[in-house]
């Protein structure tokens, strides 16, 4: 029989988790695709519809073992045996606390761990309600999670320095960079889809041990993907490029690449071309700086976007300055300022505010900055060929996707946890945190995770990004890569880590690759890290306080 009496802290905890879970998808989804937007990869609007469905696939079909992690390891459950009512009060406080602080610093721009935020808020409450708080080293403890904030930026770091070792000495500093970039590429598809079959088999949540599967059937899995998709990518793929990039035909697009060989044909059958005149390659490299004054930028010529041609970016020292970017007309330009002469009930104008509500979140302008020491930290960095860059553009999209899908499966827990443990403890009667978490649980923080990123995503994306350094395709590429790897090895173990902390990481560890400690922005570094030291005390505070009020409350 439910608790029927604490049917208001069941209500109270669900719409905290709603906001929770919104939050957790404007602050830390961005930093799944916050490379992709820096590179030029993808755009904000192709970024907002891939997190939904990423998302959503990372917390429904693997999120079930970092959830019970979080649910039962922080404080002990041992303290709220015999009154369930008290354990509910609990967990709405930490659900409370955790959506307070996401809400608070996604609306100035500071990313945090979210992560870290639920286990600040879990202990602020486990500490006003006197229970055992899980200090000492063991399976989901405080010292577990602590130490997992250093070791993951390291891991992430490294894996993604070497991912980007082997892109930078095998293919970009190579002469002639594109032909090997164009033999290398399908290896590179390989490999993130080998990666991402691995993780999908042993991390589903009924998946057993890699012991019990079987070393030998995970690597059959893995080298049966692999060479699956190396084939794939040179029968449909590569011919698709040649098309593309050596020919320079504008009209051929992704949806071609099914073509495959009838790409190599004069007149290929193209069904929807785009059109002939088209850019075939941007400028990877084209700066984003924007003057604080007028925004201008000198206008380049026609030869200059040209496929195989460099801007004069890439002409110059990389020391030198260039010249500021043009800048981007914003949401209340484009959707609002046209009808603002009509008045306020005009259909008109109710339509415009329906699509700035709907759009605003992702067509604003997350590359451009204003910051002229950030100017010269992209100078340090060295420049690539274009053609080659967006040879990665493939494999950044893939390994944006496998990040996601990470965060999805790992950071699900931080809403989850502590609704699953309120609505099982309600449901029995009892103190009941051991039964699995439903799944319709996970289908609905899936989905608040992509729509949380859909409206306020833009704030962190901004806040990452090329904010710490110059991002291009193959940097986004081995970025995301390394701190995916991180994160899902961290969800295997049932270790929960902190994918703002994985990507910053990560992020600094390509930076470093060009052998220039000022090609790192520091102050942005300084800034995010802040934000991990903040949080808990925060989190803490905010769960602590409104769990001491309610328990010491005066009634009659």
């Amino acid at each position: 029989m439910a608790l029927t009496r604490y049917n208001w802290i069941l209500a109270l905890i669900t719409i905290f988790f709603c906001l929770s879970a919104f939050m957790n998808g404007a602050n830390d989804v961005a930093n799944s695709y916050a490379t992709s937007v820096a590179a030029r990869t993808l755009t904000m609007p192709q970024v907002g519809f891939l997190s939904m469905i990423t998302e959503f696939v990372g917390a429904v079909a693997l999120g079930n073992r970092v959830t019970s992690t979080i649910k039962n390891g922080i404080i002990s459950i041992d303290r709220f045996e015999g009154n369930p009512g008290s354990l509910m009060l609990a967990m709405a406080s930490a659900e409370f606390g955790s959506a307070s602080w996401l809400a608070i610093a996604t609306s100035i721009g500071y990313p945090v761990s979210t992560t870290q935020t639920i286990v600040g808020a879990l202990i602020g409450v486990g500490i006003a309600a006197d229970s055992q708080v899980t200090w000492e080293w063991d399976d989901g403890s405080v010292s577990q999670v602590a130490a997992s904030w250093a070791i993951a930026p390291l891991l992430a770091a490294c894996f993604a320095a070497v991912i980007f070792s082997t892109v930078k000495f095998g293919v970009l500093e190579r002469q002639d960079s594109f032909n090997k970039g164009m033999l290398a590429i399908p290896f590179y598809l390989a490999f993130t889809c080998a990666i991402l079959a691995l993780f999908m088999v042993i991390e589903a949540p009924e998946a057993p041990s890699l012991e019990e599967f079987g070393p030998g059937r995970a690597v059959g899995i893995v080298l049966g993907v692999f060479f699956g998709v190396l084939a794939f990518a040179y029968i449909f793929v590569r011919p698709y490029l040649i098309r593309r990039l050596v020919k320079g035909d504008a009209r051929v697009k992704f949806y071609h690449i099914p073509l495959g060989p009838l790409l190599l044909k004069e007149n290929p059958p193209l069904y929807f071309p785009a059109k002939a005149d088209g850019v075939v390659v941007i400028d990877y490299y084209e700066n984003a700086y924007t003057s604080k004054n007028d925004g201008s930028i000198e206008n380049q010529s026609d030869s200059e976007k040209d496929v195989g041609v460099s801007t004069s970016l890439e002409k110059a020292n990389p020391l030198v300055v260039p010249t500021a970017r043009q800048r981007i007309i914003t949401p209340e330009e484009r959707f609002l300022a046209p009808t603002k002469h009509l008045p306020i009930v005009h259909p008109s104008r109710l339509f415009s505010f329906t699509k700035y509500f709907l759009f605003q979140g992702v067509t604003r302008d997350c590359v451009s900055h204003e910051d002229p020491r950030l100017q010269a930290t992209h100078a340090r960095c060295k420049i690539y060929d274009n053609r080659t860059e967006h040879l990665f553009t493939y494999t950044q999209v893939l390994s944006a996707m496998l990040m996601s899908i990470a965060h999805g499966s790992n950071d699900v827990a931080n809403a989850v946890g502590p609704w699953a443990a309120t609505y099982s403890t309600w449901q029995a009667n009892e103190v009941a945190t051991k039964v699995p978490t439903p799944v319709w649980m996970l289908v609905i923080a899936g989905f608040l995770l992509g729509a949380g990123f859909w409206f306020f995503g833009f704030k962190i994306i901004r806040a990452l990004g090329n904010r710490i350094t110059q991002m291009s395709p193959s940097r986004g590429f081995s970025t995301e890569l390394g701190a995916a790897i991180t994160v899902l090895l961290a969800s295997r173990v049932g270790l929960p880590v902190s994918t703002t902390q994985c990507l910053s990481g990560a992020t600094v560890g390509v930076a470093l690759m060009n052998f220039d400690i000022r090609a790192v922005n520091w102050r942005q570094i300084a800034y995010i890290f802040s934000g991990w030291i903040l949080t808990l005390p925060c989190a803490g505070l905010l769960g602590g306080l409104v769990m001491a009020m309610a328990l010491n409350t005066p009634h009659l």
